[in-house]
């Protein structure tokens, strides 16, 4: 995304916004904290597209497959790039809009029961890069260094000193933590790894052959929208004749918080969402590149 100059009022991480609704003027003093404020949605996606896709991409025999997750990732992009306002946040009672798109998610080390975690942190940059490629070599890059090279996460990094600190001065450390970060002034060092300071908070969730509907939104630092990415599986899909097709699809669960724009915006944020996913040929273009949604 490009460079904007900051202004008064601004943050680090986002461009202060004046509203002139009335209404979101007042959620948030009315309604509460983020985590009080979600709506949850919850689609099955049609991947039959995405399959052929992969084939193609992966049939160029590239050193590290792409994957669903790549997919989903740079669709949700592709999609927050095109509708900027489910890049909001809300922060010390004042809407921002992230001057980045982020995603954050947990990778495992092992797929093994005790295994260690690690938080990993990407962003979709505004290149002369397919989005696609760009967070397949980005995600696929981390994960090589935590898998073979034993590096820790700078989050992990971070959150062990932090977990050292005597329990009866932690409270009051982690309060002061919440109030810095309400004021922009939350050290670079923690602001910097911190996962929940991204666009998305993605959870895979499809590679430990597990689903779920919804996990919460928190009140801490400023992500809006957590993304379940469930098992893929294979249902129906119905034509309008009532004859159905079995196709290879994932269900994937919204939570957002839903001060940061109404309904419709969120539900046709869905629908070029499922369109990008039937045209996913959209994604060996730039973020930046022109798309118009198909009229079928």
């Amino acid at each position: 995304m490009s460079e904007k100059i900051r202004k008064h009022g601004d943050r680090r991480d986002g461009r202060l916004l004046q509203s002139d609704d009335p209404l979101h003027a007042l959620m948030p003093f009315i309604l509460g904290e983020r985590a009080d404020n979600e709506a949850v949605l919850y689609e099955t996606f049609d991947f039959s597209e995405v399959d052929s896709y992969l084939e193609r991409k992966n049939g160029e025999n590239p050193q590290y497959k792409y994957t669903y997750f790549h997919v989903v990732l740079a669709a949700l992009a592709k999609i927050i790039y095109l509708k900027p306002r489910m890049n909001r946040f809300i922060i010390g009672h004042r809407y921002y809009e992230r001057n980045h798109i982020s995603f954050s998610f947990i990778a495992k080390n092992k797929m093994t029961e005790g295994a260690e975690e690690s938080v990993l942190i990407i962003r979709a940059e505004d290149n002369d890069v397919p989005i696609c490629q760009q967070l397949h070599d980005k995600i696929c890059g981390e994960v090589y260094k935590i898998k073979t090279e034993q590096a820790v996460d700078g989050t992990t990094a971070q959150l062990k000193w932090i977990s050292k600190i005597p329990r009866p001065i932690l409270k009051a450390f982690i309060k002061l933590l919440f109030w810095l970060n309400a004021h922009d002034k939350l050290p670079k060092a923690l602001a910097g790894v911190d996962p929940y300071c991204t666009t998305v908070f993605a959870s895979n969730l499809g590679s430990i052959k597990m689903s779920a509907v919804y996990h919460h939104l928190i009140n801490w630092s400023t992500n809006s929208l957590f993304v379940l990415i469930n098992q893929a599986k294979k249902v129906p899909f119905f034509n309008e004749d009532g004859t159905y097709q079995m196709k290879n699809s994932i269900s994937m669960g919204f939570t957002i918080d839903e001060r940061i724009a109404d309904g419709f915006y969120f539900a046709r944020a869905i629908e070029l969402f499922k369109d990008i996913l039937m045209h996913p040929e959209i994604l060996d273009l730039p973020l930046s590149a022109p798309y118009e949604p198909t009229k079928d």
